[in-house]
């Protein structure tokens, strides 16, 4: 039975939200736990289907998981598993993320292919090469990762794209290598130095914390550490876009601002006023004739591609002409068709899409390809008259914590049931209905 949201229309969002912890920082701050024997903590850990699915590989792996609050404890102590498999794996591409550590500390390590979002092909190549770079011997089959190493040797290695999960593999991998390991064109994104802190913090040494050149003087050893995870941008901006396509007031706590910096220009751009203090940043669309502007998606520190469905469905909402490149994922726009069912009118040629904006969108029954994309259709769907039913809404469980409560701190009442409801008046209310 379908699960369904009721999301009555809201004219304008209104007040703060509480920013959650960033899920891309803490899945690969759980991996490195897997580094060392002892108890880790890390704060700020948001209650996310993809924390609990990292949870359960690192549980398989065989070490204890408890999490509380915000707060998540992993003991590896008795952790001496070295095979992820296909059951845990393939719910979410970061789980290849416990290759590096595994491979480091315990010589072997045999990791199912991943899966996650359903769009476009995002090869392992990198990652593969990389370990083969550090002298580990890497095959594959039956849809498995096989490595195998004594101590890992350091080595140069040279990014052909800049990759963040690679990065972090790599990162994972060297700390406990012999030798010196250099990174040259690593991911800079927030999420990389925050591991690096962290790593630093259990006595590894990487030098070169926020620059595309990493180098890591191997250890023999590591210990546990407590970290703290950094706010999610992610999470952030699409809050603040909210505030934007409903022509509202959205402040957004507990942020780095200086994260979102792509982000903040590009709506400034638009004509909405934002203000940023040391942790919080305020956006204001009321009663302001927006103006569509084009953006292109890049490494950080450029506009993120993990936005780019969101800013879609502001520019869909915005009266003129506007276009999206996605130069990270060119095939990442699932959700034009789904848009374009409410109305939108998007063209796609390649890796860019063409928007002409049509304010009046109306309901339609579309689906979440993936958690972006429907983040994007919860956006589009709060401006859209009549209902909006949104299936396959687990995707967003995976990475928006409590995202009932914090819309409703803005003004939007989403109500998550399992009937659909009927109704002959004209309410712009979009229904996310969630294939459980």
């Amino acid at each position: 039975m379908k699960e369904i949201y009721q999301v009555p229309t809201s004219q304008s969002l209104q007040g703060d939200v509480i920013i959650s912890g960033a899920k891309n920082a803490v899945l690969p701050l759980m991996a490195a736990t897997l580094l060392c024997r002892g108890i880790s903590i890390i704060n700020n850990v948001p209650q996310l289907d993809d924390v609990n699915t990292m949870a359960e590989v690192l549980r398989y792996l065989g070490a204890k998981v408890e999490h509380q609050n915000s707060s998540l404890t992993i003991d590896t102590r008795e952790c001496d598993g070295y095979q992820a498999p296909y059951h845990l794996v393939t719910k979410m591409r970061a789980s290849i993320y416990v290759l590096g550590p595994l491979l480091a500390r315990l010589g072997q390590a045999s990791v199912a292919l991943p899966g996650g979002c359903a769009w476009g092909p995002r090869p392992v190549d990198l990652h593969i090469a990389g370990m083969q770079a550090l002298s580990a011997k890497v095959e594959l089959s039956h849809g498995n990762i096989h490595a195998h190493a004594g101590r890992l040797q350091g080595a140069d290695f040279t990014f052909s794209i800049s990759s963040v999960g690679a990065t972090v593999n790599l990162l994972l991998a060297s700390v406990l290598a012999d030798g010196t390991t250099r990174l040259f064109n690593a991911a800079i994104e927030p999420e990389i130095d925050n591991l690096v802190d962290q790593l630093n913090a259990m006595g590894a040494q990487i030098f070169g914390k926020g620059t595309s050149t990493l180098v890591i003087e191997g250890v023999t050893e590591l210990k546990a550490a407590t970290i703290d995870a950094i706010p999610d941008r992610i999470e952030a901006g699409t809050y603040l876009i909210a505030g934007a396509i409903t022509q509202g007031k959205v402040t957004v706590k507990q942020v780095q601002p200086a994260h979102l910096t792509a982000l903040i220009d590009s709506l400034t751009a638009t004509g909405t006023l934002i203000c940023c203090e040391d942790d919080s940043i305020t956006i204001d669309a009321q009663q302001r004739a927006l103006q569509p502007i084009s953006i292109k998606t890049g490494p950080y520190p450029l506009f993120a591609t993990d936005l780019q469905p969101q800013w879609m469905a502001l520019c869909v909402s915005l009266t003129g002409v506007s276009q999206v490149t996605d130069t990270i994922y060119p095939d990442r726009f699932q959700h034009v068709a789904e848009l374009c069912r409410l109305g939108a009118n998007i063209r796609v040629k390649g890796n860019t899409a063409c928007i002409i904006g049509t304010p009046n969108l109306s309901g339609a029954p579309v689906k979440a390809s993936d958690l972006r994309a429907g983040a994007a259709l919860i956006l589009a769907g709060l401006i859209a008259s009549d209902y909006t039913e949104i299936s396959d809404i687990h995707h967003l469980d995976r990475g928006y914590q409590n995202l009932i409560g914090k819309f409703a701190t803005l003004g939007a009442t989403i109500k998550r049931s399992h009937h659909p409801v009927a109704t002959n008046q004209a309410i712009a209310a979009p229904l996310l209905s969630l294939c459980g």
